[in-house]
């Protein structure tokens, strides 16, 4: 199928006017940020604490649920430091959408029609694979990863034996939890590039099976990278990738299969 100029939207504006156009999707992307951002410093407070029920639920798996959860701060600004990387963190996640948004406006011009269509999906996807991987994140993996840290305490019952007790920082918490959920909301991402190269015909489903044994082995690299140094985070993260890895094969090959039946289609 041969593409014409009509394909295209009739556009020759200048370079003053795409920069008047850039200027003006970047006010509502930065505008739409700081409302979320002052909307979640708001709220911070309440926000941390939905994301310290993971400790909790881990309290519970440890068997120690009887005990109260307790957070501390070392230093006088750390707390107000950290309900400022909340606000940061869910002001860039409420305003994504609009970000998106304006992103598409801009460059949606100058797609072919069939590209705009082929883009949309991707615009929805990445989102919702960032969602589906800091649930993940929040109702498994973090419980799991401090059940393995809570699981070194010493009650100091023991002739000898000190009393060794959790006491995490806030910064530190939410650090690691930011950290966790930023690593598989990336690691989640995976299908999406992986059908944008096959639709760029940088790749296809054959190279991406025939790379499976080196994209085991980055796998793993990489959970060493994103997660903290314990075995349990590297797994945890390394599995779902090596899993995605494969969903993302089988989206290629869907992809070519469609491809392939329109050639033929036009063809006849």
């Amino acid at each position: 199928m041969t593409r014409t100029d009509s394909d295209i939207d009739a556009s020759s504006a200048p370079l003053i006017d795409h920069l008047i156009e850039l200027r003006t999707r970047l006010i509502w992307s930065i505008a739409g940020f700081l409302v979320a951002f002052i909307f979640c410093f708001f709220f911070a407070k309440q926000i941390f604490n939905f994301l310290v029920v993971p400790y909790q639920t881990a309290t519970i798996w440890a068997g120690i649920d009887d005990r109260q959860v307790e957070l501390i701060y070392t230093a006088p600004q750390e707390f107000f430091f950290t309900q400022v990387k909340i606000a940061a963190f869910g002001g860039f996640f409420i305003a994504f959408p609009l970000i998106a948004a304006q992103i598409y406006k801009f460059v949606a011009p100058g797609l072919y029609k069939e590209e705009r269509g082929a883009f949309l999906p991707f615009l929805v996807a990445t989102p919702l694979l960032f969602l589906l991987g800091a649930a993940l994140v929040y109702y498994f993996f973090t419980p799991m990863v401090m059940w393995f840290f809570l699981s070194m305490e010493q009650s100091g019952t023991k002739e000898g034996q000190a009393a060794i007790q959790l006491l995490p920082r806030v910064s530190e918490y939410l650090s690691l939890i930011m950290t966790l959920i930023f690593a598989f909301g990336l690691v989640f991402q995976l299908p999406v590039v992986a059908t944008l190269l096959v639709r760029a015909g940088i790749t296809s489903a054959e190279g991406l099976a025939s790379k499976r044994k080196y994209a085991i082995v980055l796998a793993f690299i990489a959970a060493a990278i994103l997660t903290p140094p314990d075995p349990m985070s590297q797994i945890g993260l390394a599995l779902p990738t090596i899993l995605l890895y494969e969903v993302s094969i089988f989206a290629a090959r869907m992809i070519e299969k469609k491809r392939a039946e329109k050639l033929g289609a036009n063809e006849t």
